[in-house]
This record gives C-alpha cells, sequence and structure tokens, in this order.
C-alpha cells in the first residue's frame, strides 16, 4: 500500500492506494496518534508528505518514530505529476489522492528522519542566515539616514541583532564541538583549503549525507550535476538544476576564495577557463570537483590535505 497525505495547518487528509481508502485527522498530538495507529495496521511500503514550510515536520516525525517508512518530497515534484496525469482540479483531499499516485507510481526513497539534535542545529544555521539578512538590510536603511534622531532607532536594532547573532554562534559552536561525530567531520572539512568553520557547519547542517553517497549522487543532490538537453541531433547546452540552494551558495563562495587566494582548486579553475570554458561553468565544475572531494574525505576518515594530489583529475 502506497499513502499521500496532504498536510494543513490544522488538518491532514490522508488518500490510501490501491484501496482507495480516504479519511481526515487533526494535525495535532491526538490526530497524528491515530494516524501512526491506522497506517501501522495497513503496513504501507511507503508515505508521502509534501514540504509545506515546516508543517510536515510534527506529522513525519510521529510517523518515523513509529518505524513507518517515509519520505517528505518537494512539491514541484508534485505538481508536475499531477500536470501530467491530467489532475487539474483541487483540493486537500484530491491533493492527498495525487501524492499517493505519486507514491506508487514513483516511488521515492525513503530517507531517515534528522534526530531532534539535527534539527537544532539545521535551525539555527537557518536562523543565522536570517539574522545576517536582517543586518544587512538595517545597514542598508542606515546608508540612506541622515537625520540623527533615526539613525539611532536603527543602531540599536543592529546592535540588537549583532548580539543574537553572537548567541546563535555560541550556540552553534556549543552544538558541533559538543558533538564527538560532527567534531570530528567539522575538523576534517576545515581541513580543506577554502572551507572555514561556517562553511563546514553549513556542510555539517544542510548536508548530512556528505560521506554517505557515491561521488554521482552527492552532486547531484548538491545540485551541480549538469543535466543534459539533448533531442534528435540538438545538443543543448548542459544546466545544473534543483539541488539545495543553500549547500551550492557555501561551495561557491568556498571556490571564490579558493580563486583569490590561489588555492589548489584554484588550478582547476584557470585551466578550465584556459580551455574556453565561461567562468560561471568553471566554478560550477570546480564546486562539483570539491563536494565529490568532500565526500571522500568523509567516507574515508582522510585529512584535506590530499585535495592536492585530487586537483590533477580532471573537473
Amino acid at each position: 500500500m502506497f499513502v499521500g497525505i496532504d498536510v494543513a495547518k490544522d488538518r491532514l487528509d490522508v488518500h490510501v492506494r490501491p484501496a482507495g481508502e480516504a479519511f481526515t485527522v487533526a494535525r495535532d498530538g491526538e490526530g497524528i496518534e491515530d494516524l501512526v495507529g491506522r497506517l501501522s495496521k495497513m503496513v504501507p511500503a511507503l508515505i508521502v508528505l509534501e514540504a509545506t514550510g515546516g508543517f510536515e515536520t510534527i506529522v513525519a516525525a510521529g510517523l518515523g518514530a513509529a518505524g513507518l517508512p517515509v519520505a517528505v518530497v518537494n512539491p514541484r515534484q508534485i505538481r508536475d505529476f499531477a500536470r501530467a496525469t491530467a489532475r487539474l482540479a483541487k483540493t486537500d483531499a484530491l491533493d492527498a489522492a495525487v501524492i499517493a499516485h505519486f507514491a506508487e507510481a514513483v516511488n521515492p526513497p525513503a530517507r531517515p528522519l534528522a534526530d531532534e539534535q539535527s534539527r537544532l542545529l539545521g535551525e539555527l544555521m537557518a536562523r543565522r542566515r536570517q539574522l545576517i539578512e536582517m543586518i544587512g538590510a538595517e545597514s542598508n536603511r542606515r546608508r540612506m539616514l541622515t537625520v540623527r534622531r533615526t539613525l539611532k532607532t536603527v543602531d540599536r536594532v543592529l546592535a540588537t541583532l549583532k548580539t543574537q547573532l553572537q548567541q546563535i554562534d555560541d550556540d552553534i559552536d556549543s552544538a558541533v564541538r559538543g558533538t564527538p561525530a560532527w567534531r570530528e567531520a567539522e575538523d576534517l572539512l576545515v581541513s580543506v583549503p577554502g572551507i572555514g568553520p561556517r562553511i563546514a557547519r553549513t556542510l555539517i547542517a544542510e548536508l548530512p549525507e556528505l560521506g554517505r553517497l557515491g561521488r554521482r549522487e552527492i552532486a547531484s543532490l548538491t545540485g551541480v550535476a549538469p543535466f543534459n538537453r539533448d533531442s534528435g541531433t540538438l545538443r543543448g547546452r548542459r544546466t545544473i538544476a534543483g539541488g539545495r540552494p543553500v549547500v551550492r551558495a557555501a561551495l561557491y563562495m568556498s571556490i571564490l576564495v579558493s580563486i583569490r587566494r590561489k588555492l589548489p582548486l584554484a588550478l582547476t579553475y584557470h585551466r578550465l577557463r584556459a580551455a574556453g570554458k565561461p567562468a560561471k561553468v568553471a566554478i560550477v565544475a570546480c564546486m562539483r570537483k570539491l563536494v565529490t572531494i568532500l565526500n571522500a574525505i568523509l567516507r574515508d576518515r582522510n585529512h584535506g590535505q590530499t585535495l592536492d594530489r585530487h586537483d590533477g583529475r580532471s573537473g
């Protein structure tokens, strides 16, 4: 059996294939407990939920804790599947049916859910990014002001945000350095030229699969693997798509640092540029090589200084 769950703020619409059974429960502790009990008796092959801005987290956690196979998928995949199957009407019940059909037809892999500590680190890193964005926005507004009284109001907000940022940094440091596995991973990552503590912690929080997948899988998951755009005799440009934007941004900054400071991966960049590749293509190729090397370092527990010999390989 395959189960699709449409998650709303207050309720969960559930559809089961191929039985066609449908029911609704509240999205609260009692409702999730009832849902777990009913689905456990069915022994489903897979339960699929859409990522809906965090509302799905408590549901996925409750199902995962009961040992049920859960996959949280990108809503865009569900929308594309609905259009491909001519399911254009939209209600919560119909959405649950489409998700169940997607689960049966596509059968995405069930992934283990992050534990509480991993979710905490992810939320801390996300909050840090939000604070940096707010500090940047307030700093930009400050440059537009001339009256001392209004400048003081912005300065007070900036002081508060910077204090919170420091507290978040302390919490992140305690979380990472207080966890042996994360501490070891961070030490391995920062041993790579161009990877600092912030980038290392972003990778630990946002790409926990690093070191556990093959090089092609990790590149695709990150979103730095080029996709073909060919049809008949036409050979289109290869482009990247999907993946995890936060991880790509961290890798991008690492490559820029490598180029500016003439670190080992800069050799790959300049070699590709000399071969006629556009700058962005060369940078993405370096990002793909970097995440592949980092994946191997964490997998084999090797020190990052091996990057020098890796860099001689094709980008």
